[in-house]
């Protein structure tokens, strides 16, 4: 076995000392690092979604202000650190404090710490009023090590992510935050370095109460790259890793790539930016050798779907859509629509941006995200998605041989066969069940796309076709053809370069399913 092949990459891995000591692949972000600590702000404030290396970043400033030099060498910072002067570091964790009510989460912050009081040797009185013993911890080390304390405040939203939807017992718990994290004004001046993380961005004046100076890097383009790993990087340190990935897939290197960049490839958290790659999605496909939905498939936050309904945001509304930074880089708290938290979690990113108008178009940034994200709404529209499974592969399997008859023939089968969650006699309900089909076909999908004439239902495009769908519901297949004809549909598309082939598509209400079409 060469030593290629003994490779060991760590997905899912968050400690920069088990990385370096155990001989992990680690791509280089120390000079980030160096970049952070010394700059003019010792307040700095991080988001990014989840999985993304926000807690291995987090360590590796740990190990850094630790003085922990030996595990930084031959990496970026060896050669800009002339110091390495060890402080004292606070590093909580919040990423345990989910799903618990006010007392249990108080007891959580106790809990974290009293950890933090043994792992630098102090002895402190067990107030259990947090806000006072964090005061104790940060004066009481700063008096000990005889250097100012260092703050690392991992996922620091956790305790409340799962609750944004509930009016009630959200301002309870940003209350018992809030009281936490106050002492890091107050203390201010004992403190090197403070650095939080997190998904999402609350208000300051609702968490930090009068922290009112922390830089936000979360769309620095100086930072674009922090966390995630970009093409670059990808090409540079990681070349051998996607020849042996490319033979266990049995295809080339440049088909990896390409692979690799459909399913992980696609975000932008600034502009201008390079591709960003899902770190933990990349390093899981190549441990295992599979191209899969690994971040995905890793956890679909509940609340991610609570807030789509309660938003009435229907799938073919979620990407595409412009907007200033200020409509989705917003505290979630205040927010009036789903577009912050889904750029924040990771389920849009930007696309583009415009320095005249200033917008920024958010979409899906890549196919894994748009796949899990439909078939987790897919459960919206029929009480049984898994009985689709089949019919999506063999579905499929049809369109990628231009045998679309066949397709809607197996759609029509199956859709006759699964019980709906509702009777819903409106056109559109049924547009938006065919939308999330189609795109866990792997083909990309459109729905109400504009024309000069009007709006076409869906349009789909593969490698070889792209069609142009028109659903009625209770009417004819004809009918829907003869508005295609109509509004001149195809003239839309014409540069498009592929054949343009137009179907038309009749739904029945009554029986759930399509009753005919027709294909031209």
């Amino acid at each position: 076995m060469n030593t290629l092949e003994r490779r060991k990459y760590p997905y899912g891995i968050q400690f920069f000392s088990i990385i370096r000591r155990e001989n992990y692949l680690y791509v280089d972000k120390t000079e980030y690092v160096y970049r952070m600590t010394h700059s003019d702000n010792k307040y700095m404030f991080l988001n990014r979604p989840r999985r993304f290396g926000k807690s291995l970043l987090t360590d590796t400033l740990q190990c850094y202000f630790e003085g922990q030099r030996e595990l930084f060498r031959g990496l970026a910072i060896e050669k800009l650190e002339t110091e390495w002067t060890a402080y004292p570091v606070l590093h909580f964790d919040m990423s345990l404090g989910k799903h618990l009510d006010k007392e249990a989460l108080t007891r959580y912050l106790l809990y974290i710490l009293s950890n933090n009081e043994k792992r630098l040797g102090l002895d402190i009185s067990e107030s259990f009023d947090t806000n006072i013993r964090l005061t104790d911890l940060i004066i009481k080390a700063y008096e000990k090590y005889g250097r100012e304390v260092v703050v690392l405040i991992d996922e620091y939203d956790a305790p409340l992510l799962d609750i944004l939807h509930e009016d009630e017992e959200l301002p309870i718990l940003r209350n018992v935050m809030r009281n936490f994290y106050s002492p890091l004004k107050a203390c201010g001046k004992y403190l090197r370095f403070v650095f939080l993380t997190g998904i999402t961005k609350f208000s300051q004046l609702s968490i930090f109460s009068e922290l009112n100076n922390i830089e936000n890097i979360s769309m620095d383009a100086n930072y674009a790259a922090i966390c995630g790993i970009t093409e670059e990087e990808i090409c540079i340190q990681m070349d051998e890793d996607i020849e042996l990935l490319a033979r266990r897939l049995g295809t080339d290197k440049e088909d990896a790539l390409r692979q690799l960049k459909a399913y992980y490839d696609g975000y932008h958290f600034a502009w201008p930016s390079p591709d960003v790659y899902n770190p933990f999605s990349l390093m899981a496909a190549l441990s295992k050798g599979k191209i899969d939905s690994y971040w995905f498939g890793s956890g679909t936050p509940t609340y991610l779907i609570e807030m789509l309904n309660k938003f009435q945001v229907i799938p073919q509304d979620i990407s595409g859509q412009k907007c200033k930074a200020a409509d989705f880089d917003a505290p979630t708290e205040r927010m009036t629509g789903i577009t912050p938290l889904f750029y924040q979690s990771g389920y849009l990113t930007i696309k583009r941006y415009s320095a005249f108008s200033g917008l920024y178009q958010l979409e899906i940034p890549n196919k894994e995200v748009r796949i899990g994200l439909m078939e987790s709404l897919l459960v919206n529209y029929v009480r049984r998605p898994a009985e689709l499974n089949t019919l999506v592969g063999e579905m499929a399997e049809c369109i990628h041989f231009g045998d679309m008859d066949g397709a809607l023939r197996l759609m029509q089968k199956v859709l006759s066969t699964v019980p709906y969650c509702e009777n819903t006699r409106y056109e559109g309900h049924y547009q938006q069940m065919l939308y999330l089909i189609f795109t866990l076909l792997g083909n990309f999908a459109d729905v109400e796309v504009r024309t000069p004439q009007g709006r076409v239902d869906v349009v789909m495009r593969t490698h070889s076709t792209l069609y142009v769908i028109e659903l009625k519901l209770d009417k004819t297949a004809g009918e829907a053809l003869r508005q295609i004809d109509l509004k001149q549909y195809p003239e839309r598309f014409a540069l498009c370069g592929l054949p343009v082939v137009k179907v038309g598509i009749n739904f029945d209400s009554e029986r759930h399913t399509l009753t005919d079409w027709e294909i031209r």
